[in-house]
């Protein structure tokens, strides 16, 4: 594994790191229809090589190992050498030989120019500190005719956010994310992500906002330790709430989510925008 200066350290913080194990099963279901939405949405081909950026425990990455065959190679790529070895672990499990990991900062890619034929990214790229210095580097990567995807989240105002971090907010008031913080709601206005695109060269840009569903196999008490667990953005508003009121938050979000339980899920849908663009 290729290593960088250091993962930063509210993505790879122990507290995110132990729920990152700990859920990786249900928090892979519950992604799974995002994921397949996102691999579909690339359209992988046997023999392709393939960057996976923020691949964290290793979605959509090893589905995509997956598509693209013995002959082909997919790296998943985080800045958290702990995400990625859980992601390694996966795709050892699986028996693909085609995976590997790399440690390393979407701003400064460790890899030749034109180096892969595809490269995808779920739910990170709102999160790149200078997005077009990204995607710049990802259009560096990519050979002639490759093709960039990516999803990010749509709005804040949806099920799995407003009844969650929304019932946080209401209690605590305003910002839900400070100004400058990470933002996961960057590329929520559309045509904002296809912008950044165009601006940083890419040709023949599609987006289109989705909703597909996203559901938790468990209870209403586990989605909601799991958000509060690995949701870095919201760690400035969850910590304006007084221990003395983590008990009247936490009665209020389960009855918010108890209206989407059902059948041993809590089930939403998920709001959220595919985008990709083409180096030519």
């Amino acid at each position: 594994m290729k290593s960088a200066q250091g993962s930063k350290p509210q993505w790879g913080s122990s507290y995110r790191l132990v729920a990152a194990e700990k859920w990786k099963v249900k928090s892979t279901a519950m992604g799974a229809a995002v994921t397949q939405a996102l691999i579909d949405y690339a359209s992988p081909q046997s023999g392709m090589k393939v960057l996976d950026l923020a691949s964290g425990t290793g979605e959509p990455a090893i589905g995509l190992a997956s598509r693209v065959g013995s002959d082909g190679q997919v790296t998943a790529l985080d800045l958290s050498a702990e995400l990625l070895l859980i992601a390694e672990e996966r795709a050892r499990q699986r028996g693909l030989d085609n995976f590997s990991i790399c440690q390393a900062d979407a701003q400064s890619l460790p890899f030749p120019d034109q180096s892969f034929d595809l490269v995808t990214c779920r739910f990170g790229v709102m999160f790149f500190a200078d997005c077009n210095k990204a995607l710049r580097e990802v259009h560096r990567v990519l050979r002639s005719g490759g093709r960039a995807c990516f999803v990010a989240w749509g709005p804040f105002d949806q099920p799995y956010w407003s009844n969650t971090m929304g019932m946080v907010l209401k209690h605590v008031g305003a910002p839900a994310i400070p100004p400058g913080d990470l933002d996961p709601f960057k590329f929520a206005q559309p045509g904002s992500l296809s912008d950044v695109l165009r601006r940083a060269g890419y040709a023949h840009i599609e987006e289109n906002t989705e909703t597909l569903p996203w559901i938790w196999p468990g209870s209403e008490d586990e989605v909601w330790e799991y958000q509060k667990s690995i949701a870095v953005p919201f760690r400035p508003l969850l910590d304006r709430i007084p221990p003395e009121e983590w008990d009247t938050v936490n009665r209020k979000v389960h009855a918010a989510l108890s209206r989407y339980a059902e059948a041993g899920s809590v089930k939403f849908g998920a709001v959220v925008v595919l985008a990709s663009g083409v180096r030519l």
